[in-house]
């Protein structure tokens, strides 16, 4: 599957949002207008005026529609939510070159306002993904604690963690200490 360099920077934007929220880590990452500009300022999303507490809002709430893409029972459905998004977005693709990135396209208006930015930009990348037949990719971490989603990008489609370091390895330890255990159980015994 070949995905652009935008396609492949909006899908971890997309990603790092959606783990923002309290159902994926816990607590809300989100919680006011300073952390939603750390958030865009984190993740170099361009063209962004001044946030005011409405943005945070509509951030919000755009979170929740984003992830029922993820948890879509069918493609049918995934690519209905994604046309309600892009639609009500109010998309403009326009070619641009900024920041060095060469000549690119943006699907939001200049300046537009960040939930209708991430809108058009992260809906677009969905799209790309339910068009190219890949909606597998978008996946929930598999370890039992955790609700983090990522976007499998491994050539043999393989990844079953949002992160192989912390959820991946956890796992790993326990099922190897659980080995241990039960080796040590038929031994004694």
């Amino acid at each position: 599957m070949l995905i652009t360099h935008d396609t492949e920077c909006a899908l971890s934007i997309l990603v790092e949002l959606l783990n923002t929220a309290p159902e994926a880590c816990g607590a809300e990452q989100l919680p006011d207008v300073a952390a939603l500009s750390a958030f865009v300022v984190g993740q170099e999303i361009s063209e962004i005026d001044s946030l005011t507490p409405a943005d945070l809002a509509a951030v919000q709430a755009l979170r929740g529609e984003l992830r029922a893409v993820f948890s879509a029972e069918t493609t049918d459905h995934a690519a209905e939510l994604v046309n309600a998004l892009v639609a009500a977005a109010g998309t403009t693709p326009r070619l641009t070159n900024h920041d060095h990135h060469g000549w690119h396209i943006h699907y939001f208006a200049p300046h537009a306002a960040i939930g209708d930015h991430l809108a058009a930009e992260l809906g677009m990348a969905l799209a790309f993904i339910v068009m190219a037949g890949e909606r597998e990719r978008l996946r929930r971490c598999e370890a039992p604690d955790c609700a983090r989603v990522f976007v499998d990008l491994s050539r043999n489609r393989s990844r079953r963690y949002c992160d192989s370091r912390t959820c991946g390895n956890r796992l790993h330890v326990a099922a190897y200490r659980a080995r241990q255990r039960s080796a040590e159980a038929v031994t004694a015994g």
